[in-house]
């Protein structure tokens, strides 16, 4: 299985970024995917999931109005909107694939894991 992070980059503060995560070698339709990001010094931290479908989602309090997770099945991607952003959303966001179709917030359940794209935001 291959996740593939990709959109990352430097904005300033109330700027938008929207990354990417496209995923090969497994049914990406049958399972949940979700988002997680570390910032330097600091616990991997979730961020947000969507379920298999795309109907269910969950986000960390943190980003909740803010950030929009959603899938495009038929090309085996998900997105994460994020929007208004902060410096405190500084961080490595990477991508995984969960072990059923749901949106669980934790990491351990989450079976594959992208390689990381950093999101820079400045004051």
């Amino acid at each position: 299985v291959q996740l593939q992070a990709s959109g990352g980059g430097l904005v300033q503060a109330g700027g938008s970024l929207r990354l990417s995560c496209a995923a090969s070698g497994r049914t990406f339709s049958a399972y949940g995917m979700g988002w997680f990001r570390q910032a330097p010094g600091k616990e991997h931290e979730f961020v947000a999931a969507v379920s298999w479908s795309g109907g269910s989602t969950n986000y960390a309090d943190s980003v909740k109005g803010r950030f929009t997770i959603s899938r495009d099945n038929a090309k085996n991607t998900v997105y994460l909107q994020m929007n208004r952003l902060k410096p405190e959303d500084t961080a490595v966001y990477f991508c995984a694939s969960a072990q059923d179709g749901g949106t669980t917030s934790s990491a351990s359940w989450y079976a594959y894991w992208g390689q990381g794209t950093q999101v820079t935001v400045s004051s």
